[in-house]
């Protein structure tokens, strides 16, 4: 099969389209057929060797935790697919991933693709979708009727966020630069301010959850916003518990793993027209390089997308 592996970590100049043999198929495995994937932060991370200490991978290294594509073959032990399902997925970190034509997933972490989307849209969605939920929903635990401030509303990330806040019930304030404010609202948002000309922590008060999706001087001035015994949660670094204590606050940090269970449900919403995919480019398998040098410069609206072959 064809794949795009590094066999070094370093620049994206590091990644190369070569044969690459398929994947070792495990007894509760399922082989999908990849017709898409999506480019994340973490894979250029992963690509510039900033999580080797956390994970020690093997090379060559195929990247690429984001998968929607068709069932080609099942292991003995699997029940829930037959070849020819349409299924997405949010692979573990550890295992290749799906910058290839074929990727071997854990049937746990495999379920249905959303009916009424393309491969492409589906690809874009599992890891920025757990990750938005988890943040909000499992450690902010956000509710109808409260206040939320996502930063970054119109990212791979807060895109998502938004849509899932507002389907929520909550009151959703974000940040977003003027040309993407619109786009914004359209999401849901009740509230777009334009962080460029405005520092939202003059603006913005009175906020039950912060989610914090940028990190560095946004994540200080989060805590202004808060009210008493709100959360500051972030995917970007661990808010300070001692900030948190002192001033009657909470804080949180959120670093996902596969959740099929989330998924399932976001297929759910998706097919209901209660979230909708944002893609900001679409690349070709050949040109993986390129699509991680355009996500990392980290300006996209929306998630940058890999489309790999034909369903």
């Amino acid at each position: 099969m064809k794949a795009a592996r590094i066999h070094a970590y370093g620049a994206s100049s590091e990644i190369r389209i070569e044969d690459a043999p398929l994947p070792t198929l495990q007894a509760d495995d399922v082989l999908i057929r990849v017709v898409a994937t999506s480019v994340n932060p973490v894979d250029w991370k992963i690509r510039k060797g900033y999580l080797k200490d956390f994970i020690p991978y093997e090379m060559p290294l195929i990247m690429g935790l984001d998968v929607s594509g068709i069932v080609e073959k099942t292991g003995p032990a699997v029940t829930r697919f037959k070849p020819g399902d349409a299924v997405y997925s949010r692979p573990d970190t550890r295992r290749n991933g799906a910058y290839a034509e074929y990727i071997a997933v854990r049937e746990s972490e495999v379920v249905a693709k959303p009916t009424t989307i393309s491969h492409v849209e589906a690809a874009s969605l599992p890891l920025v979708s757990i990750t938005a939920w988890e943040a909000l929903f499992t450690t902010a635990n956000l509710s109808a009727g409260q206040r939320v401030l996502i930063h970054a509303g119109a990212g791979g990330v807060g895109s998502i966020a938004v849509q899932l806040a507002r389907a929520k019930g909550a009151h959703v304030t974000a940040t977003a630069s003027a040309g993407k404010m619109a786009l914004v609202r359209s999401l849901g948002a009740d509230e777009v301010i334009d962080y460029k000309s405005q520092d939202f922590s003059s603006v913005v008060s009175g906020m039950d959850v912060v989610f914090d999706t940028v990190g560095g001087d946004v994540t200080e001035k989060s805590w202004a916003v808060l009210n008493p015994g709100g959360m500051l949660v972030s995917i970007t670094q661990q808010p300070s518990e001692d900030r948190a204590k002192a001033e009657g606050k909470r804080a949180g940090y959120v670093f996902i793993g596969p959740n099929a269970p989330i998924l399932t449900e976001l297929a759910k919403m998706v097919d209901l027209g209660q979230v909708r995919p944002i893609i900001a480019a679409e690349f070709g398998l050949n040109d993986a390089a390129k699509a991680q040098d355009f996500s990392e410069i980290g300006s996209a609206t929306g998630k940058v997308v890999i489309y790999v072959g034909h369903p």
